[in-house]
């Protein structure tokens, strides 16, 4: 017994207890911070989804999720070797081999329209539409029609989308369309005057920008969509770690990996958990007739006040639609 005390006492076997407690609290902190979770064991056989930015993060778990619930997915990315890599994968999971790699560039109107048109060759419905692809902070680039990046992919390029498969949608209602918008809204302004950051550009207010663009969509479409069975929500994932905080260097340099991200990583969510209110507006039964809401931790959320100014919205609806020229299509 004394030998055991004495062992306990030493330096190596105190410090190993004191690291071996604070791990195990710091997990025991981060599953309870994971967010909400959809548990419903909703089917999903027989319906057609689409999820944008498929391969990767929160929409590669969303499709995870749908194949074992039986869905139909097409996974529309840009980088087709990836999505391949991840399809492989989620197919070899699931046994289901309804899973589909289709190339869907968001950066360029030309390649949404070439998907749009293959996939209504394949299919001739449409269940879900899930908007889940985007960028974050990136240094100041243009889409190939012109656009800011971020305004870009995570609007016009959504919005776009949406727009060309609204008939599929209608025709297979009740159906539904998912926003993966952010908490980063409440930062946004819609800057009227230069909303292509032609004059100033700062990434921050450029992706904050977007979001709040994602969710003025969401409350005009909600509104154009009324009485067709349609619906349309937004949603808040959570803080999650995925390739979007890849261009963000503070978090990527060896000081930030070595101190501040394990004191940040029980706050951070997974991939997987990050993907809950995403499922959950996609799935949930009692979400049928809701629309032109806003959803975080599988919880219906208040949006920020710039988020309900219906003039703005029906001015970038505006603007949206001359931009990507939906006249034309």
């Amino acid at each position: 017994m004394r030998k055991i005390l004495s062992l306990l006492k030493s330096p190596p076997v105190f410090w190993l207890s004191v690291a071996g407690t604070t791990i195990g609290v710091a997990c025991f902190v981060k599953e309870h911070l994971q967010g909400g979770k959809y548990t419903k064991k909703t089917s999903a056989d027989g319906k057609v989804f689409i999820v944008t930015g498929a391969n990767t993060g929160i929409g590669k778990e969303t499709v995870r999720d749908l194949a074992h619930r039986g869905a139909t997915v097409y996974m529309a990315c840009r980088d087709m070797k990836k999505c391949e890599e991840a399809r492989d994968e989620i197919v070899l999971e699931t046994y289901n081999k309804n899973i589909f790699c289709r190339e869907c560039d968001l950066s360029s109107l030309g390649s949404i329209k070439n998907f749009v048109d293959k996939f209504k060759k394949e299919q001739d419905k449409l269940d879900v539409l899930i908007n889940n692809a985007g960028v974050m902070r990136c240094p100041r680039s243009l889409t190939k029609d012109g656009f800011e990046m971020q305004l870009g992919v995570n609007h016009l390029g959504h919005f776009y989308l949406t727009n060309l498969l609204l008939d599929l949608l209608k025709n297979s209602a009740p159906s539904r369309i998912v926003v993966v918008s952010s908490l980063a809204h409440v930062r946004g302004e819609i800057c009227v005057g230069d909303l292509n950051s032609e004059k100033s550009y700062d990434e921050g207010k450029a992706y904050s920008q977007s979001k709040l663009a994602n969710i003025l969509f969401t409350r005009e479409l909600s509104k154009k969509l009324e009485g067709t069975g349609v619906t349309v929500n937004a949603l808040h994932p959570g803080v999650v770690d995925t390739e979007l905080f890849r261009h963000m260097g503070f978090f990527n340099n060896f000081f930030a990996r070595l101190i501040v991200k394990p004191l940040f990583w029980p706050f951070i969510k997974n991939a997987r958990n990050g993907a809950q209110t995403t499922l959950y507006a996609a799935l949930d039964p009692e979400l049928e007739k809701v629309t032109g809401k806003y959803f975080s931790d599988c919880n219906l959320k208040n949006v920020a006040p710039a988020a309900e100014d219906e003039a703005v919205g029906k001015w970038l609806w505006s603007v949206s639609e001359k931009w990507t020229k939906l006249s034309h299509n």
